[in-house]
């Protein structure tokens, strides 16, 4: 796991009296002069370069060779994977540093609301009814600074689409900035419904948009009943088909937990009956945090116990041609047949492994577990020791 935000870190005087800035980082002692100004420089050794804007310090002992009143911070052992590139908050009046963008990495998220019009029974970001206006214009704000040849960014939230207008904006600005980066949004979809908003977000032409929207069974009184909002099935289902008539990309996903597995095969002809022209079709394992671990006795099933569901469900979407990935799963518990299809998709910082998994041969390979997976997990994990002929 990696430490994104923290609330150890020491400031000098100079740094108490400049606010919270938002400051690309670098490495590089041979900036160009006007760039220098704006920018951290990450001190890992060696002399100071002088005329950058702020200076984040890996040692106690550099804060003497920072320039007479300039801003500067000593970083904790934790954030030792600041590097050329990042994009962070600094807080020094609570002591305080958070990781918006990471460059090495290629896949970056940003959640833009807490708010949210589904109230989902494994919601890993339980939704709060907060004035969050501020988050939109963070992300407007670091979307300049962030490195212009990343692989992806995603948007989070909460229910983006709730932003209205904003979301909108942000779409756009992150199309403009990052002229080459994909850029993925996971939305319930229901905002779609009415044709509006999906004419909006279509009219932008983003050179790689994927909109990843949840549907959690063939009937809607069980997807109703998973996202906790009646109603919530039916406009979710127009908007996908709004979203697809204004030539906006669709991944259908589906969280895989004891309610939604009954109807996983049924589910899966439905999306090849009805909803084929969709992009991709994601099976998600549980993150057990948020709601997941409040409601953990009505959602867990061991994923050794619906083997049998997935790989029939995985053969119906490969069989009617749907783009098909298993995220969040462990390759010693899937079945042989369909390992083909899992994608390691957890994000470093909450990626982790168990006890049972020394020595495994398949480590590299495996989509490991989230770090909250120690409340429960799979009494199938074992490690591989043969390698896959």
């Amino acid at each position: 796991m990696i430490t994104l935000r923290g609330r150890s870190v020491e400031f000098n005087p100079a740094a108490m009296e400049s606010g919270s800035p938002l400051l690309r980082l670098t490495t590089n002692r041979t900036r160009p002069a006007p760039l220098r100004a704006a920018e951290g420089f990450v001190h890992e050794g060696g002399d100071m370069p002088d005329g950058f804007g702020w200076y984040l310090l890996k040692a106690t002992e550099a804060m003497t060779l920072v320039p007479p009143g300039v801003p500067a911070a000593v970083l904790p052992a934790e954030f030792d994977h600041l590097a050329d590139g990042d994009v962070v908050r600094l807080e020094p009046s609570r002591g305080g540093l958070r990781t918006l963008f990471r460059k090495a990495v290629p896949y970056n998220h940003f959640l833009l609301t807490e708010r949210c019009n589904n109230y989902c029974l494994m919601c890993s970001q339980p939704p709060r009814t907060v004035e969050d206006g501020w988050i939109v214009d963070e992300i407007l704000e670091a979307l300049p600074l962030m490195d212009r040849q990343a692989t992806e960014i995603g948007f989070t939230g909460g229910e983006p689409t709730l932003l209205g207008d904003r979301f909108i904006e942000l779409v756009r600005a992150a199309g403009s900035h990052l002229p080459t980066t994909a850029l993925h949004i996971l939305s319930n979809g229901r905002t779609f419904a009415n044709g509006t908003l999906a004419r909006d977000l279509g009219a932008i032409r983003h050179h790689d948009l994927m909109m990843g929207i949840p549907v959690y069974a063939d009937l809607a009184h069980v997807h109703d009943h998973v996202v906790q909002a009646n109603g919530a099935f039916d406009e979710t289902i127009r908007g996908i088909l709004a979203l697809k008539a204004h030539g906006v990309r669709v991944e259908v996903r589906v969280v895989l937990q004891q309610q939604t597995i009954a109807r996983l095969v049924p589910l899966a002809r439905f999306l090849a009956r009805n909803l084929l022209f969709i992009d991709h079709v994601a099976l998600m394992g549980l993150e057990l945090t948020g709601f997941a671990r409040a409601n953990l006795d009505q959602i867990w099933i061991d994923p050794i116990d619906y083997q049998a569901e997935l790989v029939e469900a995985v053969g119906i979407l490969d069989r009617a041609g749907l783009k098909t990935s298993i995220y969040n799963s462990q390759t010693c518990v899937l079945a042989p047949s369909i390992r083909r299809f899992a994608r390691r998709s957890i994000s470093d910082w909450k990626q982790d492994y168990m006890p049972e998994c020394s020595g495994c041969l398949g480590r590299n390979e495996c989509g490991g577990f989230f770090s909250s997976a120690k409340l429960r997990y799979s009494r199938a994990i074992s490690p591989i020791t043969e390698q896959a002929t």
